[in-house]
């Protein structure tokens, strides 16, 4: 019976979510500013928690997320991205895989909220968006990004990605970890269907950087040290590799660059 009600509950949280997608798409299409889109979608994504009975909690230092910075979170769910869209203010721009221009309605969705798509496997490429990125967090946006690449099946924090760490290195922007906790409960990887659940966003306090062209020491010490706080409130191993399927060291090295 429990498994018959869940799987209700899952076919219910697709409708609300389909619902959703297509209503604030179509929003999204013929609403002017880019301020006003991302607060639409901020509220789409609130709602769509909010409808499916799944609750939202933010604690830790959120007051740090209110101005411009790099927030870096865990990846272990496809609900992420609309996590962190629910939770952050509308200034802030998202770091997305490139491939994801090949999406149709993700895509436009995303160019409308003026995401940043990401180069991960051409090296000239990725130059060019690690430019276009610093000059968008030099302009007073926010930058939001996984810094894990992509998610696993398995529980785990995998080894981090330094774009988003050069990126605030470059620009003088202080880093913020978010530990996000009950998306892999929710929606795993493995499973088609959402369960009920709670999430819970943990905002540790803000690490500053110093604004420096070419100083991998200082990227990587960030880096290093985001990662440290997400996994300290996690409560899942320390993996210590990054995912297969992933850029080589030259070319990552375009966006540490």
């Amino acid at each position: 019976m429990r498994r018959i009600l869940r799987g209700i509950y899952g076919l219910y949280a697709w409708a609300v979510l389909l619902i959703c997608v297509v209503l604030t798409t179509t929003l999204l299409i013929f609403v002017p500013g880019l301020g006003s889109r991302r607060r639409i979608a901020r509220f789409s994504a609130r709602l769509l928690f909010r409808a499916c009975g799944i609750g939202l909690k933010i604690s830790g230092d959120v007051a740090v997320i209110e101005k411009s910075c790099v927030v870096v979170s865990n990846h272990a769910s496809y609900l992420d991205g609309i996590i962190l869209t629910a939770a952050l203010p509308p200034h802030f721009s998202f770091l997305v895989k490139r491939e994801m221009k090949s999406v149709p309605v993700a895509s436009l969705l995303l160019r409308r909220l003026g995401t940043e798509f990401v180069e991960r496997f051409d090296f000239r490429r990725g130059a060019t968006d690690a430019r276009r990125i610093i000059r968008t967090a030099g302009g007073g946006q926010g930058l939001a990004a996984f810094p894990e690449g992509t998610f696993r099946q398995e529980p785990g924090l995998g080894r981090f990605y330094s774009g988003a760490f050069s990126a605030a290195v470059r620009s003088g922007m202080p880093v913020v970890p978010i530990t996000v906790l009950g998306s892999r409960h929710i929606l795993p990887a493995n499973q088609m269907l959402p369960v009920p659940g709670n999430l819970h966003l943990i905002v540790h306090p803000a690490i500053p950087t110093k604004k420096s062209a070419v100083d991998r020491d200082a990227v990587f010490r960030v880096r290093d040290l985001a990662r440290e706080r997400i996994l300290s409130a996690l409560g899942e191993v320390n993996l210590d590799f990054r995912l297969p399927a992933t850029p080589t060291d030259a070319q990552q090295n375009a966006l540490d660059l």
